[in-house]
């Protein structure tokens, strides 16, 4: 596996991150904020800010930035962490499939869409620097974490809702069987080119976030069926 494709597979398993921003205020300081986000399906962060935020006035003053992901909060210099640096530019909060998408994920939001100084922000990436592990780093161009060209954004709506309503046995048999994670309530949150998220919830109630990934690229409804059913047969051997 090449390290740019790696750095992808790493970001789509995130869902927030440190947004770094040039400080309108104090010239010349960086400015810091977590930022939660849902990715597009070119791979590009969506972030949902406020008019008034300290970082949505500085993005307006400077669109460059710099987004911090990183995987766990234990041994932080041993874990891999990506930074992307990009430029964020205003999209269209009512942008239908993006919105469903972003709610699926960071469902309290919902209020936020209600609000006129809430916009959508994309962060166009340029450059990434992906540290993976003890000498397995390097700096990558944006395009090389582009996904290969897909049709999944106009039908994955439709793919989410057949698998969770339809498919349910075997969403909670992908859990057991990749993640060793027994689900008594799953639902499908997304899905991409390279793979799905699932929120699983034990016996307990404790909610969490699956990835799973597929073993080679689909770019439409009918690649999906093929590896969802493909994973449906393995995850029962």
């Amino acid at each position: 596996m090449s390290l740019s494709l790696e750095a992808r597979q790493f970001l789509r398993s995130t869902h927030s991150g440190i947004l770094s921003t040039h400080s309108a205020k104090f010239e010349g300081y960086p400015f810091g904020s977590v930022a939660p986000f849902v990715l597009d399906h070119d791979c590009q962060p969506v972030i949902l800010i406020s008019n008034i935020a300290e970082h949505t006035k500085n993005i307006i003053a400077n669109p460059k930035v710099s987004l911090l992901v990183f995987a766990g909060m234990k041994d932080l210099q041993a874990n891999a962490r990506l930074t992307l640096l990009g430029e964020a530019v205003k999209i269209n909060k009512e942008d239908a499939d993006l919105r469903a998408r972003y709610l699926r994920y960071i469902p309290q939001a919902a209020g936020y869409f209600d609000m006129h100084d809430f916009a959508f922000y994309r962060i166009r990436i340029t450059q990434a620097r992906y540290i993976a592990g003890f000498g397995k780093m390097s700096w990558m161009a944006g395009i090389d974490m582009t996904p290969p060209a897909n049709q999944l954004a106009a039908v994955e709506t439709s793919i989410i809702a057949h698998m969770s309503a339809d498919h349910a046995d075997s969403l909670a048999a992908y859990c057991r069987h990749f993640h060793e994670f027994d689900a008594q309530h799953v639902e499908m949150l997304g899905i991409d080119c390279d793979g799905f998220d699932v929120k699983a919830e034990n016996s307990a109630g404790s909610p969490q976030i699956l990835r799973f990934q597929f073993e080679s690229p689909i770019c439409d409804a009918a690649t999906a069926r093929t590896a969802l059913v493909a994973m449906s047969k393995q995850s029962r051997i």
